[in-house]
């Protein structure tokens, strides 16, 4: 993880796991890397800012900070709507951030179906964190890029383990 995500990270602690999640996830130094004009991701998904997706996206249009912000908060705000039902266990603000930024990644399906979310909610905190390691393939490949986005959320994941 840069220094400058831990110390975003740092300065997030204590706003909740989508205060959190927003800043892994959002600006210069987070996982996803903001893109002002929309482009096709690694496999094919039009996306823009911080790995915004849908059909809201202007092909062409240049974005800016404000907007993106705007768009990664309702973003997160989505994806924990749609993963904390499925959440049966108390978790620590960084897991549930780190859950929030891989949900963010792969989808909400994806991670509610999870053997991550299973181990999860067993009540199996560190193999949950561990699960996260295993999600770096795209496309059939495994990429650097996910590799070292999976390093930084089991980081968070297990932030309050160490």
């Amino acid at each position: 993880m840069s220094p400058a995500l831990r110390n975003s990270i740092i300065g997030a602690l204590g706003t909740g796991a989508i205060g959190i999640a927003t800043v892994m996830v959002s600006g210069k130094t987070g996982l996803e890397g903001r893109e002002y004009v929309a482009y096709r991701d690694i496999v094919g998904v039009v996306t823009v800012c911080d790995g915004h997706t849908g059909s809201d996206i202007v092909w062409g249009k240049r974005y800016t900070d404000k907007e993106c912000d705007a768009l990664t908060r309702q973003d997160i705000q989505r994806i924990a709507s749609q993963v904390d039902p499925h959440i049966k266990v108390p978790t620590t603000e960084t897991q549930r951030a780190a859950i929030y930024s891989f949900a963010y990644n792969v989808g909400a399906t994806a991670t509610i179906n999870s053997t991550l979310l299973k181990k999860l909610n067993a009540r199996d905190y560190a193999g949950a964190c561990a699960e996260l390691k295993r999600w770096v393939y795209a496309g059939g490949q495994r990429w650097k890029g996910l590799i070292n986005r999976r390093d930084v959320e089991y980081q968070v994941c297990t932030w309050s383990q160490k």
